[in-house]
């Protein structure tokens, strides 16, 4: 399959480099990296948790009513 790609200035760089150290044709080790990194199997990731912290805090329905708890009833 015949296809235009646009590489990022450092990956073509890597790919050059590559391709001068093994003696290979550029398509041939786009292709294989390409294989390589589209086989290779990645190990799952733990999902992201976040765990809540008690600040000790009131529950504050509006923003209004947490700013004259932290900064006093003349915040404005």
């Amino acid at each position: 399959m015949r296809t235009t790609l646009t590489l990022d200035e450092d990956v073509a760089a890597l790919l050059n480099k590559e391709v001068r150290k093994t003696g290979e044709p550029f398509k041939q080790v786009v292709n294989r990296y390409l294989r390589l990194g589209l086989t290779t199997k990645q190990p799952p990731r733990k999902p992201f948790k976040v765990t809540p912290i008690n600040l000790g805090l009131p529950d504050f329905d509006k923003v209004e009513e947490l700013l004259e708890y932290l900064e006093g009833p003349d915040y404005r």
